[in-house]
């Protein structure tokens, strides 16, 4: 993939330390001291425009959010939407967002163990080759990173538009012993839910109609247990 964008997108970045994090491994453990306060970290891998962070950053203020992309021009186009949805809410700083520039494949540099609670996988790159299988973001070597990362809260939601990429997840989930939870085939069928915030990509496939696939996985042992105490009220 490869990004046109503008002249001095560095120096842009470099120039917005308040919200943009160029070299996460300095911050690794210290997550908590980055944004001055010790709530629950939530981080979307792959964030692309930045419409799904930026959305739920406002929706959900006492969580601290962390997009994070290996393209700098994915990061200035996520700060301008970062900046635009908190301005709309009358905010002077993005308080309780950052956007992190690396490489997921190295996500273990960036976070200690147990530093994070929640993990959003929207709309990752399904890698249709089977010899690229390897490169999917919920394929087991990431699962195990994720694992080691996500606190006794710990979960993974994961959305996507491809029923490849999404039966190879749930199976990639089963194998390496997740539990997973509302699973959906059809996330928007008879309207939009509203209780999503939607990334850029999956606006415009609801706008064409096409199934969004989506499911919560449970990885920390409390999520877990909250899973087993509440599974059976479902049904009912």
């Amino acid at each position: 993939m490869r990004l046109r964008g503008r002249k001095g997108i560095r120096e842009n970045l470099e120039q917005q330390q308040e919200l943009v994090v160029l070299n996460p491994r300095e911050y690794k453990g210290r997550w908590a001291e980055v944004f001055g306060n010790g709530r629950p970290i939530h981080i979307e891998l792959g964030m692309g425009k930045g419409q799904f962070i930026s959305g739920m950053s406002v929706k959900y203020p006492d969580v601290n959010f962390i997009g994070m992309d290996m393209y700098d021009e994915l990061i200035r186009r996520a700060s301008e939407k970062v900046r635009a949805k908190w301005d709309e809410q009358g905010a002077k700083e993005p308080e309780t967002v950052r956007l992190a520039l690396g490489n997921i494949e190295m996500i273990e540099e960036f976070f200690a163990p147990g530093e994070v609670e929640r993990i959003y996988l929207n709309f990752s790159d399904p890698w249709p080759k089977k010899k690229h299988w390897r490169r999917r973001l919920t394929h087991p070597r990431f699962l195990d990173k994720y694992r080691q990362l996500l606190n006794e809260n710990g979960e993974i939601h994961f959305k996507t538009d491809s029923r490849v990429l999404f039966e190879f997840s749930l199976n990639a989930f089963a194998a390496v012993g997740l539990q997973m939870n509302d699973i959906s085939l059809s996330l928007h069928e008879g309207g939009i839910n509203e209780a999503h915030v939607m990334t850029e990509y999956e606006s415009k496939f609801v706008g064409q109609g096409m199934p969004i696939y989506r499911c919560e996985v449970m990885v920390g042992e409390a999520a877990v247990r909250r899973y087993q105490e509440r599974k059976m009220e479902m049904f009912e």
